[in-house]
């Protein structure tokens, strides 16, 4: 594990500490910089520095996997903003819903004065970022506790979370299963109290897979909300950068200040009327036998609420497959970012990375253009046929997590990979927001698994309220 880097004094802060879906966001502050403000009555508080110090003993426990949750650690200075957010505290002031909540950030986001490694060995030698990537500029303006960086599939490029580079976290319900990728390393770190938010980005699942395989909540934001600007890109059209929390309320609070937003008032929705579709067919399809049984147990659990849940068929996923065929689109361009590196380093990546971004090694400029050009023309056609429907519902994965000695097979990576990204892929080529809520177990030893909700471009604070409404109707 790295230990201290980017030596400089982390001076921003921290968060409110409460949790629950229908917790109230503080109007108190701005994720832009406003200055403190008075504190609202928030209740009986934990301090930061505690908060932090357990978080700190979680990874640092040998019988754990936060050796390989993280990649690097920023003792010091998370020390250092959690003291000062207490001291906020103490004298009645807060920076906001985020001031001295310890957070945790994918290693591709750039820290300023380190390396960005992206989870690969090959950039551990690259020159130094300049300056923190956006959103953990308004994480430390917010008063964020940043407390390291967490391990990843090397350059994000993969929904089983495997990294033979720095070795691969395992899932908390079981530890000899994957966690689900890319944003491995956070999916482990919130559902082992290593933080409180982690943040991740998602690509065509990343921050969704590992929250469903590890029973914890991952949000991915409409594409344009969040600011990729100093993060790793695996595909610059697909791209997004999402919360993982143990609920809701914090990755709506992580969100707001991760888009610049004034911190806003998360009521859950009332899902009386509220018009859920369900997709038939290919996302449905080879469903292990928990998933279907608790999938089944929470629409029951959705339409019980008055919820109007309807069966969709949507022709537009074969258009979907169609363009993404032979070579999907994250390949084409994962292939434009790697082209030279690959020439340079190819032996160096891990080989079921470098394999599938090969596969784009003969599309040309034109082919790439027009796969963009018919991915805006399906957007808008999958924004008609959401006009009648508030919210999709869907598994979010169609399985539970693989064994890890079950994906060391190529042909068996390469299938477990696909199921894993089968559903939540969909959100991205469409550029729909999207959450994964745990759902219950239906028998003990069940394995985690995720319900998929999934909204309308720009929905995102409607998809937050009904979620945290079928959080309450799924506890």
């Amino acid at each position: 594990m790295g230990d201290e880097t980017g030596k400089r004094i982390v001076t921003r802060r921290a968060v409110l500490r409460a949790g629950g879906a229908g917790a109230l966001f503080a109007a108190t502050g701005c994720s832009t910089g406003m200055s403190p403000v008075t504190a609202p009555a928030i209740g009986k508080q934990r301090p930061s520095r505690d908060s932090l110090e357990a978080s700190l003993q979680r990874i640092a426990d040998p019988a754990g996997e936060g050796a390989r949750a993280f990649l690097t650690l920023y003792r010091d200075d998370a020390r250092r903003a959690a003291d000062a957010s207490d001291a906020r505290f103490a004298s009645g002031t807060s920076l906001g819903p985020l001031d001295g909540i310890v957070i945790s950030i994918k290693d591709l986001f750039d820290v300023a004065g380190e390396p960005t490694r992206a989870g690969s060995r090959i950039l551990s030698d690259a020159p130094s970022a300049r300056t923190d990537a956006v959103v953990v500029q308004r994480l430390r303006r917010a008063g964020a506790v940043i407390i390291g960086k967490t391990n990843m599939v090397e350059f994000a490029f993969s929904g089983v979370g495997v990294n033979p580079h720095y070795g691969t976290p395992g899932n908390p319900a079981d530890r000899q299963r994957v966690p689900g990728g890319s944003s491995s390393g956070a999916g482990v770190a919130i559902a082992d109290a290593m933080c409180e938010i982690a943040i991740g980005t998602d690509t065509g699942g990343s921050t969704r897979i590992p929250a469903a395989l590890c029973g914890v909540v991952g949000f991915k934001p409409s594409k344009a909300r969040i600011p990729t600007d100093g993060a790793f890109p695996l595909s610059t059209a697909l791209d997004s950068v999402g919360p993982l929390a143990a609920n809701v309320a914090q990755c709506a609070r992580a969100d707001a200040v991760m888009a610049g937003e004034m911190p806003w008032d998360l009521q859950a929705a009332s899902l009386d009327g509220v018009r859920f579709g369900v997709i038939q067919g290919l996302p449905l399809n080879d469903l292990d036998r928990t998933i279907a049984d608790r999938f089944s147990k929470a629409l029951t659990a959705i339409g019980r609420a008055g919820a109007k849940l309807s069966d969709l068929r949507f022709a537009i996923l074969d258009d979907m497959a169609r363009v993404n065929a032979p070579v999907p689109l994250v390949s084409v361009e994962a292939y434009a970012v790697h082209r030279e590196r690959l020439a340079a380093r190819g032996p160096d990546f891990d080989p079921f990375v470098r394999s599938r971004i090969e596969t784009a090694r003969s599309v040309t400029a034109d082919d790439h253009a027009h796969m963009l050009e018919e991915r805006k023309r399906l957007i808008r056609a999958m924004d008609a046929e959401l006009a009648d429907i508030d919210v999709l519902v869907l598994p979010t994965t169609p399985i539970v997590a693989p064994l890890m000695a079950e994906v060391a097979d190529p042909d068996a990576f390469i299938a477990r990979n696909r199921l894993l990204l089968r559903n939540t892929a969909i959100a991205n080529f469409f550029d729909l927001c999207a959450i994964s809520l745990p759902m219950p177990p239906v028998s003990s030893g069940d394995l985690p698994a995720g319900l998929m909700l999934v909204a309308r471009n720009g929905q995102d604070h409607r998809l937050f309220q009904i979620a945290a409404a079928v959080e309450k109707r799924l506890a």
